[in-house]
Order: C-alpha cells, then structure tokens, then sequence
C-alpha cells in the first residue's frame, strides 16, 4: 500500500512541479507585488490562507505494525476531504488547523479471527472493515524546507513537513466472512468513538497564481485507539490519506504571501535597488554594446534581402534571378508544373447489365448462412472478367426478410455482402473498388408476410458504376 500511494504522489508532484515552473518561466510578471523592506516584520505580507481537500485512505501506512488488513486493492481505498486555516508566523512555519471526513477501508487476503474491543472473536473472522470519520480537529506545526532559492528569484515548489495533535469521533463497522456487518460500540455501548490521534505528514506547495497554491500531501495519522479498524489487535491502529487541494492567500491581493516568498531574493532586491553605482556600471554597459547592437541589426537585415523576391532570402536562395511571379519551394526553385490527369468516363453497357442480373439470379447461400453455394461461381467469375476488363467499381448490398432479429439479420446481411465481394476480388477484381454493405431487414420489395415476399426480400443487389 506506501508504495503504490508513495509512486502515486512522486508522480503526481512531478507533473505538477513541471507544470508550474513551466508557466512561471514563460510569465514571471504575474507574480509581481509590492516590494517588502527586509528586517520590518510581517506587516507588508499575507499571512492569513484557507485551503480546501479531497484525497483516498487507506489502513496501511510506512511504519510497522501487524497490519491485518493487508490486500489492498483500489476498492479498498476511502475517500476523505476537508479543510483549514493556516497562519504563518515566519517565512518557514506556520500553524495549520484542519478539519476532516471521509471513510477508511481495508480487507484481508483470508478471513482472520480477531477480537472486539472487549476482546470478544468475531464468529468465522474477519474479512474487511469499514471506518466513517464524523469529524476529526487537529492544530498542527508547518516547517517549510524549500523558502529559500538560489537558483531562481521566485519559489515554485516548496516541499514541507508537519506534525499536530487533535480529536477524531469514528463509527468502525467490520464484516465477517459469510457477508455479515456488524458495528463495533464503544466501551459506554455506543457506535461513535472519540479519541486524540497525531497527524504526521509530508507535502509540496506549488505556487500557480499569486496567492494560489496546489497542495500535495500525504499523512499518516496515529489514532489512540485499537479498534480504529474494528478490531482490537493489541496495538494501537494508524491510517494514511493522500491529499490534493487548493490554497487561498488572505489579505490584499498586492501583498505578497510570506510562505512562498524568497527572503534571500527580497534582502538581494533592496541591496540592487540601494546601489546606484552599480546601476550607473550597468547603464555604461548597456551604451558600450550599442555599437554591437547596431552591426547585429544589419547583419539581420541583410540576411532578410530577397532580390528576386521571390519570397526566400538570398543567402537560402539556391536558385537566384528567379522571375516574377514563379512559384517556388523552400529552396527558391521553381516548383514543377502540375500534370493534369484526364479522367476516363465510365459507360455501362446493357450486355454488362444483363451479366450482372444473371449474378443475382443465380445467386444462392446456405440457409442461415454467408457461404456461397458452387452453383452460383459461374455467374459470379462472369461479373469478376467484367469489373477487371473494364475496370468497373461495384456496390453490393445484402437484404434479408423479418425473420430473426434486427441485429441477427443485420449481420447476415453484412456477411453475405463481404463473401461476394471476397469472391470477386479471388478472382481479380480491384477490392479498392467494392463495397460491400448489409441492410438487415430495413428495406424490403415485398411483403413479408408471404412466403413469396420474405423469397423476394432475401437477396444481394448489385449496382455498377
């Protein structure tokens, strides 16, 4: 289970990280606000941020421990949500209070026989339990790793740990191997517990918008309980979430969030912004490299010169002097001239006809079936010399009656269309110039209430063109 949730979230930050420092690459502007006076406390910041969660659970967890409830697949991951309030007191921690709700889940590979809180066995064991969290409150420390940046001004991931202590009420229900559920009560004989448990968690913050964060985390919380999961295995029981959410700065939008912001890079901004003789050494430069400017642009613009204009500049253009008007590839070079293609009309003939109409006349399939009998081979080699003498295109479309169902009919249809046309092209016909197409049922010439009507409706037309 930690693995499988542990890869889940290495990627899920991956993608993230990527994301994020893709956007604020291409748009550092967006991050721009006030500038903060290093050394002048955290009036000129926002402090102040809610965020909101959904995420999975699940009974197992990175530490040890007899975990019972040990085949986990993804019907046995809970889905939990909630929300906090966080207030940060320095650039790196912060407190975060947070509210939770949601389900935790788990089963065994084999039913066990395990003890209530009581110490009572469940009759045939154990096979799987199911937790609801009514509500847990917890007030945990933030300790950010990732503040401060060296590499970049601005910080778009920032990793964190945290650790709190808090209050949770559950209902654990477990279910024995012949199906049967049964709530696991309190010591005072009710359904709901309330014990203290420890939220202990890992996270990164990705800074997409300023005041707006993504939120990853993952948690494992340990309940001061043994029968969290419905049953009393002599330990103390624990439970992991995976967690994605948003996170909302308060305050003015101007003011920069003291989470995410760089100290290093803001004491280095009011030092640059301090040192006029450094700037004065940086306006002596930019004027020094204006004559390099300057011969740069006119190399650029003799590499636009197109002489001949033809719309490819002359330093690619390998076919110089080209006349106006010609057009020309990638190279400069005259493009050749189209061929035009006559197209051949088509003429169908009586006598072709008259060869096609025998085909269906003589056509015959075993009953029910798409299989050709041999007395209709004749007639058929007759229309594949014609589609490969004159080069013809052909349509064929399979009817049946009402006999049987639309879909059974349907098929039949499609199929006895297919086997004329795997025919033909057997014999030589151009199959790019066959189709081959089934109706079922749906457009009758006859009655099919007749034996003579359902005879006329079960057949194969054929149509040149």
């Amino acid at each position: 289970m930690f693995t499988k949730l542990g890869k889940s979230l290495m990627v899920t930050s991956s993608v993230l990280a990527l994301t994020g420092t893709a956007a604020f690459a291409q748009n550092q502007d967006t991050l721009k606000t006030n500038r903060v006076v290093p050394f002048t406390g955290v009036k000129d910041y926002r402090t102040w941020s809610i965020g909101a969660w959904g995420g999975g659970s699940a009974a197992l967890g990175p530490f040890g421990g007899p975990y019972y409830f040990n085949n986990f697949d993804f019907k046995n991951v809970g889905v939990v949500y909630g929300a906090y309030v966080k207030k940060q007191i320095f650039h790196n921690f912060g407190l975060q209070a947070d509210f939770m709700r949601g389900q935790v889940k788990g089963a065994t590979k084999a039913a066990q026989t395990l003890t209530d809180i009581n110490g009572v066995a469940t009759p045939g064991g154990i096979k799987s339990f199911k937790t609801d969290i009514e509500w847990s409150t917890s007030l945990s420390g933030v300790l950010s790793l990732g503040s401060i940046n060296w590499i970049n001004k601005q910080s778009y991931v920032i990793p964190y740990v945290s650790a709190g202590a808090g209050a949770i009420a559950f209902k654990p229900t477990v279910t024995a191997a012949d199906g049967t559920e049964t709530a696991v009560m309190n010591k005072s004989g009710k359904a709901t517990h309330h014990e203290l448990y420890i939220p202990v968690g890992v996270g990164a913050k990705f800074v997409v918008a300023p005041g707006v964060n993504i939120d990853l985390a993952y948690n494992v919380n340990f309940v001061d309980s043994k029968v969290f999961d419905g049953v009393n295995s002599g330990n103390k029981d624990k439970f992991s979430t995976a967690k994605l959410g948003l996170e909302f700065a308060l305050g003015k939008k101007r003011k920069p969030q003291l989470a995410v912001v760089n100290p290093a890079a803001v004491l280095a901004e009011d030092l640059w912004s301090k040192n006029a003789a450094l700037k004065n050494s940086l306006a002596e430069s930019d004027a020094r490299n204006q004559s390099a400017i300057s011969e740069l642009k006119g190399e650029i613009a003799d590499m636009k010169k197109d002489s001949d204009g033809d719309g490819v500049p002359d330093y690619l253009d390998k076919c110089p002097n080209t006349p106006a008007n010609t057009p020309v590839d990638g190279a400069g070079c005259p493009l050749p001239k189209p061929v035009q293609v006559v197209k051949e009309k088509v003429i169908v003939t009586e006598a072709d006809r008259k060869v096609v109409k025998d085909a269906i006349d003589n056509l015959e399939f075993d009953l029910g079936k798409s299989t050709i009998r041999p007395t209709s081979f004749s007639s058929l080699d007759k229309v594949a010399n014609l589609l490969v003498e004159k080069n013809f295109s052909l349509k064929l479309a399979g009817h049946t009656d009402n006999t049987g169902s639309a879909a059974t009919n349907m098929r039949l249809s499609k199929a006895r269309a297919e086997a004329i046309r795997s025919y033909l092209v057997s014999k030589g016909a151009n199959a790019s110039r066959i189709e081959a197409t089934g109706y079922g049922s749906t457009q009758p010439i006859a009655d099919n209430k007749t034996a003579e009507g359902r005879q006329q409706n079960r057949r194969v037309e054929f149509t040149l063109y």
